[in-house]
């Protein structure tokens, strides 16, 4: 069956499926602002009347026009990429809305899963559904996001467990939820659902297990009202009740020291660098900079400084930057990290990453494995082990790795499939390659280049430089010996396969 997708800027809206991607990353929008993008679009130029606004977001509910007034405002904030960004909505006084911006409208047959989630395996299985924000500032959304994600780390944790990814249950942010279908489609037993509402002073949180595989029956159920400076007890103690449901002991819950900020700026600041994920150089400063205002306000705030390592490494290797001082900022950063907390899966899998293209090929695959061993339901650190598996000439294991990653998350960002498909591409499998890189997360993004690669080995050349033109359109200054300095390939002559394939696709030299 046919869908349709409406095309603006870095912005791809599946109308039917309900979902926004900015740039091949799933983008953190609550359900009223996306029932009211999706109103806009459809009108196509037209100028949408407030009541039919209010009727798309607030079905059979009667609410103040106010709430329409801070809604658009949240979402013309969400829409703005960078402060010269255009304004995608224009406002007709005491008449409504008209979305603004140059729209392309797509119609698609709805693709494939990349893969049907295997049977249920005998270890506890759990999908942590995003908690509902019943707050009625839009921009507390931030905060209630970074609840349920630390939770998810929390049970991630733990010895023996399951847990899909934060990706791929915020897709299903805001949607009407079945959760016997949700947990059928990711492959669980149980689901985690609940929600929050944070004031100046006190936190609630209603949160519920349950079995979804046995029929939708309620585990266990609590509501824990404290005062806001206990949300990070609150975490704590909502992981290990649920260790305790499934398992029927309290031991199973691991005891590890986890940093927790005490500055709750800070650890606003950080959830927000959360979502700012390599989508565009723009976002990728804008990130920087929450993180660097993060370690100001709390220096030793562990995440902040390994999310802050990753993005300075972006600088150089993806948008342009010069590499000093990044290249040896990331580095520090990362060791920072490391020395902060040694338990921090994030920290080690970052850490692998900087210093794999340093050409620390053993100390990096030493955090790797560290980064595993601490947390083997860490989802990113698969999907960027699949990059170093390829650059240390074991394309095959970069492959299953890769693979492994997309069954804890199968709803990922971009760039897992953009690592996936570099794998691929290096172990031989093409066609493979071509089509991991063609699925709507990641073809829109700089992956079109290795896109390209696997097109002229195949030899569908005319193909190749029409997504090499693309890629160029986005990437002017690339060029084929600069990419050779900077990938830190084990062995050389691995390097050669890509040179010749880039320039049949027509790549600069």
């Amino acid at each position: 069956m046919a869908r349709e997708r409406f095309a603006f800027g870095p912005f791809l809206l599946d109308a039917s499926r309900g979902t926004l991607v900015e740039r091949g990353l799933p983008v953190a929008i609550g359900s009223k602002a996306l029932a009211l993008l999706r109103a806009l679009v459809e009108a196509r130029g037209q100028v949408v009347a407030k009541s039919a606004l209010m009727d798309a977001a607030w079905p059979d509910t009667s609410v103040a026009e106010s709430s329409l007034t801070v809604q658009i405002a949240a979402l013309r904030r969400r829409l703005r990429v960078s402060p010269d960004s255009e304004d995608w909505i224009a406002t007709f006084p005491r008449v409504g809305y008209r979305f603004a911006g140059s729209l392309s409208v797509e119609e698609d047959e709805a693709p494939a899963t990349y893969a049907q989630p295997p049977a249920l395996g005998k270890e506890p299985s759990i999908a942590v559904l995003p908690f509902a924000s019943m707050s009625i500032d839009p921009e507390q959304e931030f905060f209630t996001d970074g609840l349920t994600e630390d939770i998810i780390t929390d049970l991630s944790n733990v010895p023996s467990f399951f847990v899909i990814a934060r990706d791929s249950t915020f897709a299903y942010k805001g949607k009407p939820a079945d959760v016997r279908q949700i947990a059928q489609a990711l492959g669980v037993k149980y689901i985690l659902e609940g929600s929050a509402r944070r004031s100046v002073q006190r936190l609630r949180v209603n949160v519920q297990l349950v079995d979804a595989a046995g029929g939708g029956n309620h585990v266990w159920a609590e509501r824990f009202d404290r005062d806001l400076a206990d949300i990070f007890v609150v975490q704590d103690e909502i992981a290990r009740r649920v260790v305790e449901a499934i398992t029927g002991k309290l031991a199973a819950f691991p005891v590890v020291e986890r940093y927790r900020p005490s500055n709750l700026e800070a650890y606003d600041l950080c959830v927000r660098a959360r979502t700012l994920w390599a989508q565009d150089k723009a976002s990728n400063q804008i990130r920087q900079s929450f993180l660097e205002r993060t370690i100001a306000l709390d220096p030793g705030y562990c995440e902040a400084h390994w999310r802050l390592a990753m993005a300075l490494s972006h600088n150089w290797l993806l948008w342009g930057e010069p590499e000093e001082p990044n290249r040896p900022n990331a580095i520090a950063h990362a060791q920072r990290a490391v020395d902060l907390d040694p338990n921090d899966s994030g920290a080690h899998w970052a850490s692998g990453f900087v210093l794999s293209y340093e050409r620390r090929w053993d100390e990096a695959e030493v955090h790797y494995e560290t980064s595993i061993r601490l947390n083997p339901n860490d989802a990113s650190a698969f999907a960027n082990l699949a990059d170093f598996k390829t650059l240390i000439g074991k394309p095959q294991q970069g492959v299953q790795v890769g693979e492994r990653a997309l069954r804890l998350n199968p709803h990922p960002p971009h760039w897992y499939y953009w690592n996936l498909g570099f794998a691929q591409f290096a172990n031989g499998q093409y066609d493979d390659a071509a089509r991991t890189l063609r699925r709507e997360e990641t073809y829109r993004t700089v992956s079109r280049r290795i896109l390209a690669a696997a097109l002229a080995v195949l030899g569908r050349v005319s193909e190749a430089r029409e997504e090499a033109k693309l890629f160029l359109s986005t990437s002017p200054h690339w060029r084929i010996s600069k990419w050779v300095e900077s990938q830190p390939f084990k062995n050389p002559k691995d390097a050669q396969l890509w040179i010749d394939a880039y320039r049949l696709a027509g790549l600069p030299e």
